[in-house]
């Protein structure tokens, strides 16, 4: 098989069946927080599993308990380090709220957005919690296959900001879920993200890989061309509704809010927050 054999230190890239491709967040240690290597290197996993022409569905999933924590709040890593920036933004380097708005236009925004627009289908197979950044490796893939132990929240408003980068909530569970998500910062279950349209199948905790890989072997024997333009033609329907559009313009509220934390506090973020979210995360149980 083309491209089988890579090698990186906080994701797997395997090849579990003929026309599947399967990415792993292995950062057991950190309940899989993404850093920087680790965007780095699903966005190269994912161009490898894009120009292999033996792949037809690429599965995202992850090791241990949960699926993500979110973002590495002790990330260090720099624009650069691992690899050369691919969304041409630039300004890295700036000062104050500009350097920090490029970073986050690569990494985070950037590279959801690129990866919603590969070409092939993507299946995300979570189990456990998915925390805010956590559901920005979700929500730019095709299909969502849960456990029925999954939870899934973005409570970033604690920050003092409007939600995660990737601010796509009004299409992924409707206006206003999406309101009381963001205010309440309370996780939703596996089985009320299935009633809502998010997820499209719920399975049992012992049966997540093999139920995902299953639907991703379906999905495989169809006619590569027409997985293709299936996507295209429903991500362009999303498009003429303005998603992008209204992605942008969250994404500059939320270095409003960045900015405003700056000046109140001389941090991006309203300093507690980061312990509330450790806490809920430790405590919260899903919405009923």
């Amino acid at each position: 098989m083309a491209q089988a054999e890579q090698s990186y230190e906080t994701i797997r890239y395997e090849r579990p069946s003929e026309n599947v491709a399967r990415i792993m967040l292995a950062r057991v240690e950190t309940r899989n927080a993404q850093n920087l290597q680790m965007l780095y290197e699903i966005d190269d996993a994912l161009d490898v599993a894009m120009q292999d022409d033996e792949v037809r569905v690429v599965i995202i999933g992850a090791d241990g308990p949960h699926f993500s924590s979110g973002h590495d709040l002790k990330n260090r890593g720099r624009i650069g380090d691992f690899g050369p920036p691919k969304m041409g933004v630039g300004g890295f380097r700036e000062p104050g709220q500009a350097g920090h708005m490029a970073y986050e236009q690569e990494v985070f925004l950037g590279f959801c957005w690129r990866w919603r627009n590969m070409p092939k289908p993507t299946i995300a197979s979570v189990q456990g919690k998915a925390i805010a950044g956590g559901l920005m490796l979700i929500w730019p893939f095709d299909l969502i296959v849960a456990s029925e132990d999954a939870q899934f929240s973005d409570p970033v408003v604690t920050f003092g900001v409007n939600g995660h980068e990737y601010f796509v909530h009004a299409w992924e569970v409707g206006h206003r879920k999406a309101k009381e998500m963001l205010f309440t910062g309370e996780a939703l279950s596996a089985q009320e993200a299935k009633e809502i349209g998010m997820v499209n199948r719920v399975v049992k905790r012992e049966d997540l890989e093999s139920e995902t890989l299953a639907l991703a072997e379906k999905i495989g024997r169809q006619p590569a061309m027409g997985l293709k333009l299936a996507k295209m033609s429903v991500n362009q329907s999303l498009d003429a509704q303005g998603m992008w559009n209204a992605v942008q313009s969250a994404f500059g509220l939320h270095h409003l809010g960045h900015a405003n934390m700056r000046i109140l506090h001389q941090s991006a973020v309203e300093p507690t927050g980061a312990k509330k979210i450790r806490k809920q995360a430790k405590e919260a149980k899903p919405a009923s």
